[in-house]
This record gives C-alpha cells, sequence and structure tokens, in this order.
C-alpha cells in the first residue's frame, strides 16, 4: 500500500475531474447502442476472449505478483486492467516484460500482447512509438534516501554522490537534466534499485513518487527528502495506429469505473492520503 502526499493527491483529484467532465457528452467510445462486450467481439486480441497485458514487476503499488489474484498481479494498473477486460467480457492474461520494450512498443508489435499497464508516462517521445489511453494517475518525481543519510535535497547530488535509476524511464531522464556532479547508475529493473541502495552500491533513488512512497510504506528506515513537480501523468499503452477499436473499449472501461464509483474505490485500496 502507497502513502501519498496531500500536494500529489490534490492534483490527482482536479486531473480525474477533468477528465469525467470530458466525458460528459455521452461518448463513451463505443458505437451508439453498442456496449463493451459486444464492442471487444470486434477486437483482434494476442488471445481469443483474453486481454493479454505486459508489464514491468514488480513496481508497488501499480504491479506486483499475487498469488491470490485471478491473473496471479495485483497492483492499481492490475487491477484497473482487469475491471477493464472484466467489463467488456474478457479475461486477462499478464506477461512480465522489460520496461525498454513496453515504451518502445516492441512488446505489442511482436505480439505479446494487446496491451501496456505498467505505469508509464505519456511523453512526445514515446507517443511516436504507442498509441496511449486517455490519462489515469497524475505523479511527480522524487529524491529517496537512507534515513541516516547527509542528502537532503537534489543540491547535495555532488561529486562522489552515485544515484539509482530505472533505465528509459521520466527519472532517468529528470535525473540526467538536473543532477550533473553525482554518478547516476542505471538499473533494467525497478526492484533493483532498493536492493542496490540497501547493499550500499547507490546512495540515493531519484524515480517517480508513488514508487519511492511505497518503498517508505515497507520499511520505514527510508525517507523522500524532496519531490519533483514533472507534470507527468500515466497512461496505458497500445501498438501504434491499431484501429479495431481496443483503443476506444480501454477509455471507454476506464469512464464505465470513474462513473460507477470503482475505480474512487481502487485509488482508496492502494493510496491513503496523510497530511
Amino acid at each position: 500500500m502507497r502513502v501519498t502526499t496531500r500536494r500529489a493527491a490534490a492534483a490527482f483529484a482536479a486531473l480525474a475531474l477533468a477528465l469525467t467532465a470530458c466525458g460528459d457528452d455521452g461518448d463513451n467510445g463505443t458505437a451508439e447502442g453498442e456496449t463493451d462486450g459486444e464492442a471487444a467481439a470486434d477486437v483482434d486480441l494476442v488471445s481469443d476472449g483474453t486481454l493479454t497485458v505486459c508489464t514491468e514487476s514488480p513496481y508497488e503499488p501499480f504491479e506486483f505478483e499475487d498469488p491470490d489474484s485471478p491473473t496471479g498481479y495485483s497492483g492499481f494498473d492490475m487491477d484497473l486492467m482487469y475491471e477493464i477486460a472484466q467489463g467488456a467480457g474478457l479475461d486477462m492474461a499478464v506477461v512480465n516484460s522489460g520496461f525498454d520494450a513496453l515504451t518502445s512498443g516492441a512488446a505489442m508489435t511482436a505480439g505479446t500482447c494487446d496491451v501496456a499497464a505498467s505505469a508509464m508516462t505519456i511523453t512526445e517521445e514515446r507517443a511516436e512509438n504507442v498509441d496511449f489511453s486517455d490519462e489515469y494517475y497524475e505523479s511527480l518525481q522524487s529524491l529517496l534516501v537512507p534515513g541516516d543519510s547527509d542528502i537532503s535535497s537534489i543540491a547535495d547530488l555532488t561529486e562522489g554522490v552515485t544515484v539509482g535509476v530505472q533505465s528509459g524511464t521520466t527519472g532517468e531522464e529528470y535525473a540526467e537534466e538536473n543532477v550533473p556532479g553525482a554518478t547516476l547508475q542505471a538499473f533494467e529493473g525497478g526492484g533493483d534499485l532498493v536492493t542496490a541502495l540497501a547493499a550500499g552500491q547507490i546512495d540515493a533513488i531519484l524515480q517517480d513518487l508513488p514508487r519511492n512512497e511505497a518503498v517508505v510504506a515497507q520499511d520505514g528506515s527510508y525517507e523522500i527528502v524532496e519531490e519533483y513537480d514533472t507534470d507527468e501523468v500515466y497512461g496505458f499503452a497500445l501498438e501504434k495506429g491499431r484501429e479495431d477499436g481496443l483503443l476506444d473499449l480501454i477509455n471507454s472501461g476506464l469512464q464505465d469505473l470513474r462513473d460507477s464509483g470503482r475505480y474512487d474505490e481502487l485509488f482508496e485500496q492502494y493510496f491513503v492520503t496523510i497530511e
């Protein structure tokens, strides 16, 4: 379970309100009189009757293995996609994949999966390779250190300090642009960052705020010393240019979850607001 700040929660609330307003014209992304289940029959899926979802796991609280889940995975992303699949009369299967294969669209182009759900920030560069769904989450970047660290701000990331980032992420981009003095060490998987910090291989982690907050919630020996507003929003990613209606089905499902209140229930399950 993640702990989120008031600032992030307020920003997300504004985003959710704006997206709901966008859906007030009654167009839910399916043809008039057509249900999500009927629309799913026209979608060309990797496996008939099943929505195959690629993700880079673990990346709590968005995706992590869960043997008690019908798909073997839980998390905010996974639960949203499962609800969308069920609403369209589809089963759901999950494929664990490298993050670069998701942002480049390679996993979808190769037919490994139908959609990527992996706490993926929508960027212009990525949008050249994949099509994104409507935004479903707003995030910040943040700096995580051990509780006994002398690092208190990004200004302390100077020569002799090693900062861990995940390769191919907006956290890596932010560090490259704003941390000129320290050594940046990139890791393929998000889980590898915490392992490296615990082992003393790196001195700090710069990555998405919700992921760092999940680390703090699990282990109070770490702390977040700064947050950075980068105007980032997450979206689900599909193969570029596909025209079979899957994107409309996902956007329609997201809107249905908002309208029914189920979206808010999932948000409260994984994100707890504190003062």
